[in-house]
């Protein structure tokens, strides 16, 4: 009797809970590294510029064809950013089906980011081979004012004749209609 209520609970909760895919728990991995600035996910120097480098992520997204960390310093602060392209092709309709594909990996992805529990959620956009690059930006529909600067953006831009998808996860500091600090002289 006890064995059989415990295997309609834990049959229940399979149902409610669905499992993760292998992109899902990488990219969960990859937000989690959010509060560090993803600086510990920085392995070897890719290459380096004046105001930025680029970094191996020691996390893959699987289906990815390179994931990369990126230090940006501007005005004595550095700033830290992770992305993965996940696919390059000349084909529009094959970059389209997987950028769906990934879409509805990302939306409603739940989340655990320093016991602050979250939720990653967009309205999806459909892209067209007219316009050269699409964009959708994932936020994190928790409360948690640590999470609000939160991006997970999902892209799909033409670049020469191939198409590449990208997803990147970053901290904006402000949105683009806010303004900045203002220093008095």
């Amino acid at each position: 009797m006890i064995f059989s209520l415990c295997l309609t609970f834990f049959s229940l909760c399979a149902q409610v809970l669905p499992a993760r895919t292998a992109f899902q728990s990488g990219l969960a991995n990859v937000v989690e590294h959010y509060p560090n600035q993803f600086k510990i996910l920085a392995g070897e120097v890719i290459t380096e510029n004046p105001q930025s480098t680029d970094y191996r992520s020691v996390i893959t997204l699987k289906g990815s064809e390179e994931c990369t960390v990126t230090k940006f310093s501007a005005k004595g602060k550095e700033v830290y950013s992770w992305q993965a392209v996940m696919l390059t092709t000349e084909d529009f309709e094959e970059a389209l089906k997987k950028y769906k594909s990934l879409y509805n990996s990302i939306q409603n992805l739940a989340l655990q980011i320093n016991g602050a529990n979250a939720v990653l959620s967009s309205e999806y956009i459909i892209p067209t081979e007219e316009k050269k690059f699409n964009s959708i930006i994932f936020t994190a529909s928790d409360k948690d004012e640590k999470l609000k600067k939160l991006k997970v953006e999902l892209t799909l831009q033409n670049d020469l004749l191939e198409w590449v998808i990208k997803v990147l996860v970053y901290e904006k500091e402000r949105e683009d209609d806010e303004r900045g600090e203002i220093i008095d002289q």
